[in-house]
Parts: structure tokens; sequence; C-alpha cells
């Protein structure tokens, strides 16, 4: 537990974390754990060892993200008298000038909110939850890793929106997101992934992602993770004249447009407010068929829109929550696909496993800078 990376990935009511170690091969995990519900009464947090031990579980209300990580740590602290090496944590969206995951500096937290409007639901709590662990944790450094990064290997052609290009040059680009689940994978793979492969990552929020040689050329999600197929509570793809009639039928102002996109819409305004899948596989209404139905028709689609853009997929691979766990959604997800996908596969994600592999890689690069610029007999020249 002496190099112990704690990992933390925060949505908008839970957060997860997991502590690794270093193994002989890979990152370890020790420990995991989630707080969920938080500001809502159903609250609870629940810590486990990696054999699936339960160490804590609590039910009560967390009023907040940086309420649910002091619980936390004193939780961690009773198990571990050390402190983490460092902290990784999961951004979703870092602007345009953040793409690469990296050191959290001053700067870069200057950069963080300064591009608040790419992200208004995602960057506000991310930037307080960093600010939370850093006074906890204050004498190790924090690493940034960027939901987005992954996709900076897009082509132009997929990168440039169909808008005026001074809007491009402000950054109002496709990034694309699920970027760390799709790295776990491809390191996963290894040399079993072939050259043309689409990363199906589906859960509450969805995306599908085309590579070639490994990296990604397009993905479904585009300037946000509203984009693409419609999600759990996330519209996807909309066309633009349907804001503008939302917006000038019930005057709604851009924080409730966005409220209505994100919370309201996808499975949930298919199935009249059911966003889980599993439930919606148990019901038989013609709501949520239509839900399900919804859903696996824009998932096959972009499946068959990537194998154009290919020439052919030599590996289709499921995974999230739903794409792992639901062999009826893979099935209609795929069917009718057989003369275009060569191999389909089930791998599960490793989110967080990968934000401690990069936290360990930035700190030992860290430390090999610092040692060079201390040691002048290890510069170059």
């Amino acid at each position: 537990m002496q190099d112990a990376i704690l990992v933390l990935n925060s949505g908008s009511s839970s957060l997860k974390f997991g502590v690794y170690r270093r193994g002989p091969r890979d990152e370890e995990l020790v420990l995991e754990g989630s707080a969920d519900g938080i500001a809502r009464d159903s609250g609870s947090l629940r810590i486990k060892s990696a054999d699936g031990k339960t160490i804590l579980e609590e039910d009560h209300v967390l009023e907040s993200q940086p309420a649910a990580l002091q619980k936390i740590a004193r939780a961690l602290a009773q198990q571990n008298d050390a402190s983490p090496v460092a902290v990784g944590h999961r951004i979703v969206h870092g602007g345009p000038k953040l793409r690469e995951h990296q050191l959290i500096t001053p700067e870069v937290l200057r950069e963080l909110k300064a591009a608040v409007h790419f992200a208004p639901l995602h960057i506000p709590p991310a930037l307080e939850l960093v600010k939370e662990a850093q006074k906890i944790f204050p004498d190790c450094p924090h690493f940034a890793c960027f939901d987005n990064a992954f996709h900076r290997t897009m082509p132009e052609v997929a990168r440039h929106l169909p808008l005026p290009t001074k809007y491009y040059n402000e950054g109002v680009i496709h990034y694309g997101f699920h970027g760390l689940s799709c790295e776990s994978l491809v390191h996963e793979l290894g040399d079993e992934l072939p050259r043309r492969a689409v990363f199906a990552h589906l859960g509450n929020g969805s995306s599908l992602t085309a590579l070639v040689d490994g990296k990604s050329i397009d993905t479904s999600m585009g300037l946000t993770p509203t984009g693409g197929v419609p999600m759990g509570t996330r519209s996807g793809d909309l066309d633009p004249g349907v804001l503008l009639y939302i917006l000038r039928t019930e005057k709604l102002s851009a924080d409730k447009l966005e409220q209505l996109l994100n919370h309201d819409c996808g499975l949930a305004g298919f199935s009249n407010g059911e966003s889980d899948m599993q439930a919606l596989l148990k019901r038989k209404d013609a709501a949520a068929k239509l839900a399900i139905a919804a859903f696996t028709t824009a998932v096959r689609k972009y499946i068959g829109a990537y194998a154009a853009l290919m020439g052919g997929i030599d590996l289709l691979v499921f995974t999230g929550g739903i794409g792992e766990n639901s062999e009826e959604i893979r099935r209609l997800s795929s069917d009718g696909l057989d003369f275009l996908v060569g191999e389909v596969r089930v791998v599960k994600t490793q989110e967080d496993r990968q934000i401690a592999r990069h936290a360990r890689a930035l700190l030992a690069n860290s430390k090999a800078k610092a040692k060079k610029k201390a040691d002048p007999s290890l510069r170059s020249g």
C-alpha cells in the first residue's frame, strides 16, 4: 500500500473510487467502492476489497461529492495508514486546450474554469471535487485524465462540424467521450485487436467508436456527451429544428433546455420516465418496446455506418453496463450485420484501472523530470 494510486470517478449523483497498487504486470485493485444517490434520501456508501468482501456499508444522505469524498477518505484511512502516492481524476471534458492526460496545476484549473461553457453539467462539480481532494491529500500529485483525450486522433473531416469556421477555431468541434473506456479495451485486447474495430460502450450513457490500428477515427458522441444514440435520459442526436421548435413554443431558457435534453429524453422520453434498460426489458408494454427498438436501431445504424467508413469491421466489442450484461440488447443491436462484422466479443470496461495506469505513468515521468532538473549531469547537451 506504500505505492497506492487513488482513482476518483465522479458522476452526476455518484462518486466511484478505486485504490490500486503496482503489481508485477498491471495495476492491481486493492479497494473499491462508491457513494451513490448523493443529495438524495437514498444516499449510500459502499466499500469492498478486491475479493468482494464488504468493508463498509452505510445508508445515509451525502449532501455533495466533496462530503462523500471526506467520508471515503476517513474510511480509507482506517484501512490503510499510508496516503496515496497520487490521485487520478476522471474529467469528462477539458475544453479545446486540455486534450491530454496531465498533472493538475493552477494553470490547468484556470483552463478548466474557462471551459465551463463546453460542459456546464460536468466541469463545475469536477473542479469542486479536485479542490476537495487536494485539501484531503495535499502531499501527492493529482492528475487529470480526460475522457475525450483518446479521440484527438480523429481526422479533421470527423472533428469539423458543419458550422462556420469561426466556431471550429473557438473549439466547437466533435470531441467524443468514453475515451478512457476505449483505452482500457485497447490495452486489454493488446495484440488481439485487429486493424478495424468498433467499440460499443452501452450503458446509461452510450457511444460507439470506430478504430483503425487502435486509434479513434470517429465516434458517436459529439461536442458533449449528449450526442449520438439515445441514452438513458439523454436525447442523442436531434434535428436542430426540433430544438428551435421547443425554444419558440415553450420559451425555455438555455438551462431548461439543457435539463430537458440530458435528464428527460432518450429511453425515459420514449417510455414515460423509465431510463433503466433492465426494467424496460422486463416490461411488455408498447412504450418499453419502442424505447428498446429505438435504442438498438440507433446502435445498429452506427455500426453499419462505421463498417462503410472502414470497409468492414474485423471486431465488434460490446462493453459498459448494458453491453456487458444484456445478451438481448447485443443481439438486437447486431441483428443482420453478419455480412459486415467479422467477430463479436464482450469485454469488460476498466476505466478506473486505466486511470491508475495513466496516473502511475505520469507520476514516473514527473519524477524523472524532477530528477533530471536537479542533477545537471542528466541533462542533454
